[in-house]
Order: structure tokens, then sequence, then C-alpha cells
């Protein structure tokens, strides 16, 4: 049983495949070394292992040209088209390249500041991100606002030329390394659910900021609590209008649910290649019923794949919301069905880890997807979501006021 990587027009144009052979050759040249012998490790419940390979990785993809290629070549992009996006991350999933410590800079905050920031913002914030030498993390859910965003209590008020914050924010990725964060917070005293938020653009070294990492059953800490005790930023680093910054907050979710996925999917695709193959090895692709659920699940990933690259709008403008949560309903769903999978391929021996916790790929896939129908919003408010915004059904009665 084996599988090829399919485009979405099934074969390339010339133009096409003059990119793919350009992209084919440098990812050969470069990806060498110690690059090439993280084998492609860094996606979903790994993003620690490697960290600074895979950062000295971020500068030589900048020196090659190849970071944030889907940007407008007047914000120093390299203008790719969609087309050639996706050929970039097929090819880089094949080549086993190691897994990207920028996505959060050049898929969210990148595409955001281009579609809402300031030029005085462009022309900070965007430069460092081509050059890989600045990262950010996501400063969005708290303990009480996770799925239910509008509901953040982390607060900012304007002190001369600086905002002052003050609030807790957690599952916050990489934040422990990330030199500055994009922070929604209340900033209208007395404002509810998504009136009165702000979008601010905070540096992460400075005294008002206590980063605490996460242990996870991973035994990796991706995630953070982040706590902010009147940590500041210039006044000038809010992104759109003070107190508009919903609009914003969801433009980058969108982002997140639109090129961004690209990102996921490469990961998703060298796990699926790493199940057929122990399947294989096992003997179990010449067993009718482990047929039909390996074919299922490629059938699914292509199924993806496709919606995400039909769906995608690229720095240009957000995509609608609404639709993307069906993306990330299905995902999520997905990625944890080929945890579960990975676990059934190795039968008993799945349960065995070494004597110091050495979790294997299949472990850590396994445990950390069920996180992803979690965060990023659960699924049960994608759900909510699609049922009231797409589909037009009631929405769910609102509980009375306490008296």
């Amino acid at each position: 049983m084996s599988v090829r990587y399919l485009s979405m027009a099934m074969t390339d144009s010339v133009d096409q495949a003059e990119f793919r052979a350009e992209v084919v050759q440098w990812l050969a040249e470069h990806n060498v070394g110690e690059f090439a012998a993280l084998g492609g490790r860094g996606g979903s419940g790994d993003e620690t292992f490697g960290f600074e390979v895979r950062r000295a990785w971020e500068l030589e993809l900048a020196a090659g040209g190849w970071t944030c290629i889907g940007w407008p070549t007047t914000f120093g992009g390299r203008g790719a088209s969609m087309d050639e996006q996706v050929i970039f991350a097929e090819e880089y999933a094949r080549a086993k390249a190691p897994g990207r410590v920028s996505i959060l800079g050049e898929g969210l905050l990148g595409p955001t500041l281009i579609h809402f920031g300031t030029p005085e913002q462009q022309a900070r914030f965007l430069p460092p991100i081509i050059a890989g030498t600045e990262l950010w993390c996501q400063g969005y859910s708290e303990p009480n606002a996770g799925s239910d965003l509008a509901n953040v209590a982390t607060k900012a008020h304007l002190d001369g030329d600086e905002w002052v914050i003050s609030g807790q924010k957690v599952w916050t990725s990489l934040a422990h390394q990330s030199d500055w964060c994009f922070v929604v917070a209340r900033t209208e005293p007395g404002s509810v659910r998504h009136r009165g938020l702000s979008y601010l653009l905070v540096p992460m070294d400075q005294p008002g900021i206590e980063v605490r990492p996460i242990t996870q059953l991973t035994k990796t800490s991706e995630f953070n609590e982040v706590f902010f005790t009147e940590a500041r930023t210039k006044a000038d680093l809010v992104v759109g209008e003070p107190g508009q910054g919903w609009p914003v907050a969801l433009a980058t979710l969108s982002f997140e649910r639109g090129v961004g996925l690209l990102g996921h999917l490469l990961g998703f695709r060298r796990e699926f290649d790493a199940v057929l193959e122990r399947a294989t090895e096992r003997g179990l692709t010449t067993d009718p019923i482990w047929r039909q659920r390996l074919a299922r699940t490629f059938v699914e990933l292509e199924i993806l794949r496709m919606n995400t690259i039909r769906s995608l709008t690229g720095v240009d403008g957000p995509a609608a919301p609404p639709e993307a949560s069906i993306s990330k309903l299905f995902w999520a769903t997905w990625h944890r069905r080929l945890g579960e999978l990975m676990m059934d391929v190795d039968g008993v021996s799945a349960l065995v880890v070494g004597p110091d916790y050495d979790l294997d790929a299949f472990h850590r896939t396994f445990l950390f997807s069920r996180s992803e129908t979690i965060y990023g919003g659960s699924n049960q408010i994608q759900r909510n979501i699609i049922g009231e915004r797409v589909l037009g059904l009631p929405p769910e009665p609102k509980p009375l006021p306490l008296a």
C-alpha cells in the first residue's frame, strides 16, 4: 500500500513545476547536517525538541528567502501564490525539514499587521519576523476565557505614553521562548463581552511578566501560564483602534485556521506516513479491515487538505470565521483519531514506555492530540458556531441572571 502526494489540480503547470524544482533543490542543499538530523521533528507535542537548532533553521530559511513566502513583496515577502505555498508545504514535509518555530509570527501576527497595522507597526515588526530574529506568542486564553474569548478579564489602561497591563493568560504556546506577545486586554472599564477590548503588542522581556511553563503528559512544556503585573508597552502598540480589538482578534484566529493550518498539515502528513509504514511492517495492510481504516484516514486527510486549500485567502483578508470553525472541528477531531489509530497499530506495546518515561512519536501524538479538541476553541464551541452562524439554527438558551 503506497500513497503519493497530490496537488489540488493533480498536476503542476509549467510555472508550478519550476517552482517545485526550486524548492526541492534548495531543501536538498540546505536541510543537511544538524538540520537533517532532526528528522522533521518539532510538531505538536514535540515543539520544544531541538529548539535552538530549529531557531537557527529559521535564519537559514530567511537567508534563502523562504520565510513569509505568501506575504506581498511590498511587505518583504515573496508574493507566492496559494498554489506555490501549498507546493512549498508539500515539499517541506517530504524533505522532513525541521519543525518551524516562527509559525505564530509568520502565520498569525504578520498577516494581522499587514491587514490592520499602522505603517509604523509594519515597519517595526514585519522585518524581524521575515528575518527569523523575533518570535511571537499569543495572549488570548485565560482561566475563565478559553473557548469563550469574549470573557477576557486581563485589563490595561493608559499611563502617559504607555499601556499598563495586569491579568493572567494560560495555554500560551512557547511563551517562555518568545520575544513578543500579542495580547487581547480589556481597556474600557465596565465593558462586557467583545466590547472594549484592545489588541496590544507587548514585549516579553520585562519585570512585569512572569512565565510559568506547564508540564504536559508528553513531558514537554509548550504551553505556559503568563502573569502580567503592571507590565508595560508603548501607547502606539495597539493594533486597530483602542477598544475595537475584537475584529482584529477574530481576524488572527481566521489566519490561524487558514494559511496557518498548512503548517499543521505538514506534520499530519508525516504522521500518517509513519502510521502507514508501521502498519506495513506489522503486516496489518494485508487485512481488509485495517486497509479500510488506513484508507479512510488518508481520504479524510485529503479532504481536510483540499478544503483548507479551497478556503485560503492569504494575507489579502481573513477567511470567514464561522466557516473556519468547520475546519477547526474537522482537523482537531481527525488528529485525535489518528493518535488513537497509532496506539491500535502498536497494540499492547503501545502501553509500555521506557524507564524514564521515554515517549516515542506515536505516544506524543496520542497524548497531545487530546488537547487539540480543546485549545483554539473546543469542539463544543465550534459546533455551536457552525449551528448558529453557518446553519442558522436557534442559539442555545442563555442562563437566566441570578435574582
